[in-house]
């Protein structure tokens, strides 16, 4: 039998894996694989193409069908650049706050979770609680559609999946869908004497992220016109937004740029798709190709389409959404603009709903921290959890 650790506890244990995106989650994964296992309880992995990473699927209670899952992430933002006052792989307590890289976003629900292993084992559920770890939701949710085939294939449909993104355990039944797209861009080389023989791969950049901006603009002046029973009203902001977050290029002041690249996010609004936007930037990159190409032949626009990620739709009479209402008396409306998991849950088949313990305002900020009683309503969430599966 292995140690019984509490929620606090466990959370420590889970912050002190370095599992920024760019490593590595196994410690993190092979250490709740070997909790579990010293709780009689048998997990399946399910790594990822490079065997470096893996998520983790885990049931307690009967192989029955109806049951509810967990899901989360184990993987983290970086901390690099950002001001931390802790150490933020080694949880710090002060003022009723827990900081910690993770701690809010979102080790925290599955460390209440995992801490509650030996109280769910013993509460005879009549129907199961399955746990999902999934990695690379930071960079993509690669992660939960191969989990979501696995799972369906070896373990009982659970009847709902909570997805404990940090929501102040309110009850979020929708959020904006994101796609990331990486956009590399091939120019001609020549003296900027002579810039009119080249094609420089940084301006080129330049007029694609004028365009970007400029679809935002027209997107945020359209916005005032949503009237409140339209979708996507409810959002903040209530408009599709485009952000190029980072380039690079060139090589020296007085040389046309061979190459350069940039990233640029897409959050959607319901009423827009992602399949939309990616067409209609793909068809400008063509516009702008062709006038390069008259140029020098060589040159060109390649497009990558790095995550694609639904959003989370609202469901008609969704059992998830009426069960957490009922274990947090949160009936009030609530859709966020960030992006999780869950909508590939409901494209797997699942009823979904997105709710955890902690302020999505302190994710990914430096000296980022989870208040105690955030911690203990999320216990609490899910000691209410235990008692509906057990009746």
């Amino acid at each position: 039998m292995t140690d019984v650790l509490t929620a606090e506890e466990m959370l420590a244990k889970l912050v002190s894996f370095n599992t920024i995106s760019d490593r590595s989650n196994l410690p993190l994964i092979e250490f709740a694989h070997d909790y579990l296992a010293g709780h009689g309880i048998e997990a399946m992995l399910v790594p990822d193409p490079t065997g470096q990473k893996s998520s983790l699927f885990a049931q307690i209670g009967p192989a029955e069908a109806g049951g509810v899952m967990l899901s989360g992430h184990t993987d983290v933002v970086p901390v690099e650049g950002q001001d931390w006052l802790t150490d933020p792989f080694s949880l710090a307590k002060a003022d009723g706050k827990l900081f910690g890289r993770g701690t809010c976003d979102m080790k925290g629900f599955l460390a209440i979770a995992l801490s509650l292993v030996p109280e769910f084992k013993a509460a005879h559920l009549k129907r199961p609680v399955q746990f999902a770890l999934t990695y690379d939701e930071e960079v993509g949710c690669f992660a939960a559609p191969p989990l979501i085939v696995e799972a369906r294939q070896h373990y009982p449909i659970a009847s709902a999946v909570i997805v404990g993104e940090p929501t102040m355990m309110r009850v979020v039944n929708g959020h904006k869908s994101i796609c990331e797209l990486h956009t590399f861009i091939r120019g001609f080389e020549v003296h900027s004497s002579l810039m009119h023989t080249g094609v420089s791969a940084v301006m080129t950049a330049a007029r694609l992220i004028n365009w970007i901006e400029a679809r935002g603009h027209a997107n945020r002046a359209a916005a005032p016109e949503i009237s409140g029973d339209t979708e996507g009203a409810e959002y903040t902001p209530p408009w599709t937004t485009l952000h190029v977050g980072e380039i690079t290029g060139g090589t020296a002041h007085n040389i046309t740029a061979k190459d350069c690249k940039f990233s640029l996010d897409i959050r959607c609004i319901p009423s827009e798709t992602n399949a939309d936007w990616i067409a209609k930037y793909r068809a400008h990159c063509a516009e702008i190709e062709a006038e390069m190409q008259k140029i020098n032949p060589d040159t060109g626009i390649r497009v990558h389409v790095e995550g694609d990620v639904p959003g989370c739709r609202p469901e008609v009479n969704g059992f998830a959404e009426s069960l957490a209402r009922q274990l947090t008396g949160d009936n009030a409306q609530h859709v966020v603009s960030y992006a999780t998991e869950a909508g590939q849950f409901q494209d797997g088949g699942y009823s979904t709903i997105v709710c955890g313990p902690g302020s999505i305002e302190q994710a990914h900020q430096p000296n980022e921290y989870l208040s105690i009683d955030q911690l203990q309503a999320g216990v609490e969430f899910q000691r209410r959890l235990m008692t509906h599966l057990s009746t």
